[in-house]
């Protein structure tokens, strides 16, 4: 199957194209956001090849990511549009830009966002996300927290930037992330857009992983730090609770409770291991590449299928 798809989502992207099939991404001089092209910080297999739009022709099916991306797909080829984000503005009331449309479908990635966004009789499902195992593993040597957040200062509180400094005078926090140069608090050092696996090696030296998003889907940093063994203090929001069980990490809306928590482990490193090692286990049952990888077969098969 030849499959249109941007680059959009580095991590997602670099799940999806380590499928069977052809997977044809937009190219072009700027390599701007139209035109990324493939990924130069994540390892994407031969099958993934970069294309001026104009050029491809044979595209059997389009992943869209991005409603402008609508007019841009060849005429005739079936969609599958693939939300990865919590609604924005009035939530209870949040229509979906593909709302009440019928000649496509929507994939979420979590249960969470179909719950919230409302797609009218557009049809959906939720294929939940599948990451590419990290070669690294963790040892929590270094007594610090690792925080994996894009743009925190544009972002603020919905990356929950503001909450930094309750957690500094337990633990240097180590943020890495793709414009992350910009945020400058006490003991609070930067890794801005580090190599993927380069990023995992380092994660995995620090204490726990933290993750403070106040609104925002799944993150996919956090299951490859669960998939390295860390252990997880996370807030209680959106499909976190789903993703980390009690015995994987600690999850509050209490922000000390969370604290309280970094000390623990920071003290107990033996306590931290344990957590990790369970959440390893979650991570590679319910967010395992196979199980990914077979959903969207199935779904993209079907979309063919009903297409012809």
């Amino acid at each position: 199957m030849n499959i249109l798809l941007w680059h959009v989502h580095g991590s997602w992207t670099t799940a999806f194209v380590q499928g069977k099939h052809r997977y044809l991404i937009p190219v072009n001089e700027a390599r701007d956001e139209w035109g990324r092209g493939r990924a130069r910080t994540f390892d994407w297999p031969s099958s993934a090849e970069e294309h001026p739009l104009e050029e491809i022709r044979d595209a059997d099916i389009a992943i869209v990511q991005r409603p402008e991306e609508l007019d841009r797909v060849p005429p005739h080829v079936p969609v599958v549009y693939v939300e990865h984000n919590t609604p924005k503005g009035d939530v209870p009331q949040s229509r979906h830009p593909m709302a009440d449309r019928d000649d496509l479908i929507v994939a979420h990635v979590t249960h969470f966002n179909e719950l919230f966004w409302d797609t009218g009789h557009t049809r959906t499902t939720v294929i939940e996300h599948g990451v590419v195992e990290p070669k690294a593993r963790w040892t929590g040597s270094l007594e610090r927290l690792a925080i994996v957040t894009n743009e925190p200062v544009r972002r603020g509180r919905v990356t929950g930037t503001d909450l930094f400094e309750r957690f500094t005078p337990v633990a240097p926090l180590d943020v890495f992330g793709m414009g992350v140069v910009p945020l400058r608090q006490d003991r609070v050092t930067t890794y801005d857009d580090p190599p993927q696996h380069e990023m995992h090696e380092q994660i995995a030296l620090r204490r726990a992983y933290l993750h403070l998003c106040r609104w925002t889907s799944l993150g996919l940093s956090l299951i490859e730090a669960m998939q390295i063994g860390m252990p997880v203090l996370a807030l209680a929001t959106t499909e976190a609770v789903a993703a980390v069980p009690p015995d994987a990490g600690v999850l509050a809306t209490r922000v000390d409770t969370l604290v309280e928590a970094a000390q623990w482990l920071l003290a107990e490193p033996d306590e931290a291991a344990r957590l990790g090692a369970r959440a390893r286990q979650v991570a590679l049952t319910r967010y395992g590449l196979d199980r990914f990888l077979a959903d969207w077969d199935r779904l993209l098969e079907e979309e063919l299928c009903a297409s012809r």
